[in-house]
């Protein structure tokens, strides 16, 4: 009995994994049209959009153009120099002496000759009215010696020593006044104050600073260059130096002096250059960059330095020319990459000595955004002119 029930539960199983499958195979009769003809609907839309990328055209870049121009060039001769004042010095006290008055104001402006500082003259004060006492007894005695010498009452001995005494009691006046006059401090040129190093009441000591004194209009720029380039020195050469400390504005000058002789550690030459300093801006021992424009001229090549790509394989523009003839005969314009040496650079515009020729436009805006074949439009509305 028990084996006949096992029988039926085996063949009850079997019967409903035939049935399960058949559901399978039904769901999958069903499943894949649906799923063919979704496939089928999105490979036909993705080959309709590339059709239309490909069909596609990118509109022209617009940019701006300039030409490649013959112009003349005076080169320039580059260096860095230190700033000089044509007068510069630091004041000194000439005597020993109290610090009494203080006249100025450390950063003031003062002229040839005003009054600085003094310093005490209480005992040359008692000293000098005792000489000028001494030199009126003297000069009386002269006097009286003078007008007997002339009746002959005195001998000529007598007349030499009273000319002598008046002379030497002139002199110690003379010393006297010099003295006093040393302790009275002034300003020995015209120029700036520096910081003051003195106090009310301080002794000082011959030699002791009071205050630096700098003429800073015009002031002197000193530079050197290699021995090449002493045939292209001559004074009178125009330079053009610019600070650090106002990158906005270049101070113009002539070469005043050269060196006539050679460093022989460095083989170089100093140069002296005088350039107008108003407003006292460059200050002495300030760092500077010169250049100097020499008098020939040449014919060169120039570009916007805005237009040179620079990489490590090598500095390169985008020329503009015509492409092929598009379906109405119309030739586009594309650009080109070209590779080019650059020489010296001036202001906004650099030299190009290969890779162009006189003509030829360039891109001189917005060259990044740029690949060679791309086509483009010119608009100069906002490109600087080229001079």
């Amino acid at each position: 009995m028990k084996d006949t029930n096992n029988f039926q539960g085996a063949n009850g199983d079997r019967e409903g994994g035939m049935k399960r499958f058949a559901w399978f195979i039904l769901g999958v009769i069903i499943v894949l049209p649906i799923a063919g003809g979704l496939i089928g609907i999105k490979v036909l839309q993705f080959k309709a959009m590339g059709d239309a990328a490909a069909q596609m055209v990118m509109p022209p870049e617009r940019v701006n153009v300039a030409e490649v121009r013959e112009e003349p060039w005076q080169p320039r001769i580059s260096s860095v120099g230190t700033v000089n004042a044509v007068q510069g010095t630091v004041v000194r006290a000439e005597a020993e002496g109290i610090v009494r008055e203080i006249a100025f104001e450390a950063g003031g402006v003062v002229k040839a000759g005003d009054l600085l500082a003094k310093l005490d003259v209480d005992i040359e004060q008692s000293q000098l009215r005792a000489a000028e006492a001494a030199a009126e007894l003297a000069r009386l005695s002269f006097k009286r010696a003078k007008e007997l010498m002339e009746s002959e009452g005195i001998s000529q001995a007598q007349y030499d020593t009273a000319a002598s005494n008046l002379k030497q009691a002139d002199a110690q006046l003379d010393n006297i006044r010099a003295v006093i006059a040393k302790k009275t401090v002034r300003a020995p040129f015209s120029g700036k104050l520096g910081i003051r190093q003195i106090s009310v009441g301080q002794l000082l000591q011959r030699g002791s600073p009071v205050v630096s004194l700098h003429s800073l209009d015009p002031v002197y720029v000193e530079f050197s260059l290699p021995q090449q380039q002493l045939g292209d020195l001559a004074e009178g050469l125009k330079v053009a130096v610019s600070s650090d400390a106002f990158p906005k504005q270049s101070f113009e000058g002539k070469i005043t002096a050269v060196n006539p002789d050679i460093d022989p550690a460095t083989r170089s030459v100093r140069v002296q250059a005088t350039l107008a300093n108003p407003g006292g801006r460059l200050r002495p021992g300030m760092f500077v960059s010169v250049e100097m424009i020499l008098e020939r001229s040449e014919k060169v090549l120039l570009i916007p330095a805005t237009a040179v790509i620079h990489a490590p394989f090598g500095d390169s523009v985008f020329v503009i020319e015509e492409g092929p003839a598009g379906p109405g005969g119309a030739k586009p314009l594309v650009v080109r990459q070209q590779f080019v040496r650059l020489g010296a650079r001036q202001g906004d515009f650099v030299v190009v000595t290969e890779g162009l020729k006189i003509g030829e436009r360039v891109v001189s805006t917005g060259v990044f955004k740029l690949r060679p074949g791309m086509a483009v439009v010119i608009d100069n509305t906002l490109a600087p002119p080229l001079h």
